[in-house]
C-alpha cells in the first residue's frame, strides 16, 4: 500500500494489539503513532499506556515508524487534534485509525485508491470505511457520497484537514442563518446539530474532536466518499472506554464486510441525501433524547442571556 497509516493509541493494549495486527498485515511503508499519556489521578494507567506503546515495537516489516507520545494526558479533543495536525505536517495524505477501530484488510486498498482518485477534488474531503446504513438502502456502486462523514476508520488529505478548527470559531456567525437548513433539510437534524455545535462551542461539555471535523466539512460544502459495505468496526465498547460505554449501542461491534475490487465508481460526485437521512435516523436520532434538561437550560442561558 502507498498511503501512510496514523494509529492513535492510549491505555488499552488488548484492543491496540488487534488493530495493530491488521495494520501489520497491510504493511504500510509509513506508520505514524500518536499516543496520549496517563491521567494524573489514574496511576494504573502508567503501566497500561506503556504496554500499548510497547506493541508498536513489534513492527517487523520495512516501515518508517514515527512516534508522537504525550508525557501527560491531553484528553480526546487535544490529543487527537494535535496528533492529526502532527501527521499532516509530515504527510500529504493518511489513513487514520484509533486503537479500537478494527479494519477489514480491504479497507486499506479502498482508502489507497480513493485517496489517489480524489486527491485534487476539493469537495471530497474524506474517505470513510464505517458504513451506518445497516442494509436499509442498497448501494449500487462500491461507495457513495454524503455529508455525515464517519470518524471510525477514515482517510483524508492535508488540503482538507487545513480547514479544521477545534474551537469552531465561525459557529456564532452561521448559527442563526439558514446554513444548517440548506445542508440538512430535516428539522430534527437541524435541531440536533444546533445543540451539538452549541455544546462543542461552549467548550466545557464535550471533550471530542469529530463534531468539529463535520463542521469543517460543512463549512466548505465538503462531502465524504463512504464504503458501500462496513469496513471498520469499533471493538472498544465497555469498561475502559472514553466515550463508547453502552454494549447495547447500535454502533457496537458492527459486522465487517469486504470490499470487492476493482471498485465500481459512481459516475458523478453527487451527494446521496437519502443515505444521510438514514444514517441520521440510525445513529444520531436515538441520541436526541440524551440531551438532558440540564444541558438545554445551560444552552438557553449561554445563547439567550440578556446582552
Amino acid at each position: 500500500m502507498r498511503t501512510p497509516v496514523a494509529l492513535f493509541i492510549f491505555n488499552r493494549p488488548d484492543i491496540t494489539a488487534q488493530v495493530f495486527a491488521e495494520i501489520a498485515r497491510a504493511r504500510p511503508k509509513v506508520l505514524l503513532v500518536v499516543a496520549d499519556g496517563p491521567r494524573a489521578d489514574r496511576p494504573d494507567e502508567i503501566e497500561r499506556c506503556a504496554a500499548a506503546r510497547a506493541i508498536i515495537e513489534k513492527v517487523d516489516w520495512d516501515c518508517r515508524v514515527q512516534k508522537n507520545y504525550a508525557a501527560t494526558n491531553l484528553g480526546c479533543k487535544v490529543r487527537v487534534t494535535s496528533g492529526i495536525d502532527w501527521v499532516f505536517e509530515r504527510e500529504e495524505e493518511a489513513i487514520i485509525l484509533e486503537d479500537d477501530c478494527l479494519p477489514h484488510q480491504s479497507f486499506f486498498r479502498f482508502c489507497d485508491e480513493l485517496l489517489e482518485r480524489y486527491r485534487s477534488h476539493e469537495s471530497v474531503m474524506a474517505v470513510c470505511g464505517d458504513n451506518y446504513l445497516f442494509g436499509r438502502k442498497p448501494v449500487t456502486h462500491s461507495y457513495f457520497f454524503h455529508r455525515l462523514a464517519g470518524g471510525w476508520g477514515w482517510a483524508t488529505w492535508r488540503r482538507a484537514w487545513r480547514h479544521y478548527d477545534p474551537e469552531m470559531k465561525l459557529w456564532p456567525a452561521v448559527r442563526e442563518t439558514s446554513w444548517l437548513r440548506e445542508i440538512l433539510g430535516d428539522a430534527r437534524a437541524i435541531k440536533y446539530w444546533r445543540k451539538i455545535f452549541d455544546l462543542v462551542y461552549a467548550g466545557d461539555e464535550i471533550d471530542t474532536w469529530d463534531y468539529q471535523w463535520l463542521f469543517a466539512l460543512w463549512m466548505r460544502q465538503g462531502i465524504a466518499a463512504t464504503a458501500g459495505v462496513n469496513l471498520v468496526t469499533n471493538i472498544g465498547w465497555g469498561v475502559g472506554a472514553t466515550h463508547t460505554f453502552d454494549h447495547d449501542s447500535v454502533l457496537a461491534n458492527i459486522p465487517l464486510g469486504e470490499m470487492s475490487f476493482p471498485l465500481r465508481h459512481p459516475p458523478d460526485v453527487i451527494v446521496d441525501p437519502e443515505a444521510d437521512q438514514l444514517i441520521f435516523e440510525n445513529i444520531y436520532l436515538p441520541e436526541v433524547a440524551k440531551l438532558s434538561r440540564r444541558l438545554r437550560r445551560r444552552l438557553s442561558r449561554l445563547f439567550h442571556a440578556p446582552k
